[in-house]
């Protein structure tokens, strides 16, 4: 396995490159810095990139965007990430690029097995990823969807609005009084941010196209 990394801490980036000798790996390129990555990855291609994600000059996200970089050059290409941060927009950008992706926390790799096996399976188009990093993922897709916070009953009855049923006929379909309805829509219109108005029609269409994704 050839591996390029990228490590702006000089004693990390010395001790990331025995260990990954130990795994039998072949350290192509160990740089400090993601245009130099990038350049690296040109150079000798590479099966997989060990990546850190804040690095100079402006140590916010240079690592991720330069991994993002070299899977629009090499497709093919394994991302680890290895970093002591979660950066979700990068984290999700990467994993809608497709497999061969991982992300695992410094502090959280505390085996050589487990930096092996991460490795073996990026290699090989699988992807791995830290719980935290899961955890934190499903909490930004939770607050990007409004539909997150809506319980089984409430989707049920904005999925019948959206089929255009009337209050009196969800009410009988599902068994339910009309003032139970009444108090699900109630709830729709609050954690979806529809403000009360004296047009609820317009706020059963905007919920409804809530429901169909329009603008999101």
């Amino acid at each position: 396995m050839r591996v390029a990394l990228a490590e702006d801490s000089v004693l990390l980036r010395e001790g990331l490159v025995r260990l990954l000798d130990e795994l039998g790996a072949s350290v192509v390129a160990a740089v400090g810095d993601g245009p130099a990555l990038v350049d690296a990855v040109d150079a000798h291609r590479p099966d997989v990139v060990v990546v850190d994600v804040r690095m100079p000059p402006t140590f916010t996200d240079e690592g991720l965007r330069a991994a993002l970089e070299l899977r629009r050059r090499q497709p093919g290409i394994g991302i680890l990430v290895l970093s002591q941060y979660v950066e979700t927009a990068y984290a999700r950008d990467l994993l809608d690029d497709g497999g061969g992706v991982g992300y695992l926390l410094k502090d959280r790799v505390s085996r050589l097995d487990d930096l092996a096996d991460a490795l073996a399976r990026v290699c090989v188009g699988g992807v791995v990823l830290d719980p935290d990093v899961v955890s934190a993922l499903f909490a930004e897709r939770d607050r990007r969807d409004p539909l997150a916070a809506l319980t089984p009953r409430e989707r049920d009855v904005l999925a019948a609005i959206a089929e255009g049923r009337t209050n009196s006929a969800i009410a009988r379909d599902r068994g339910l009084s009309a003032g139970t309805v009444e108090k699900h829509i109630s709830s729709i219109f609050a954690k979806l941010g529809l403000e009360a108005s004296s047009d609820d029609d317009h706020r059963r269409v905007l919920a409804v196209l809530a429901w169909l994704g329009v603008g999101r």
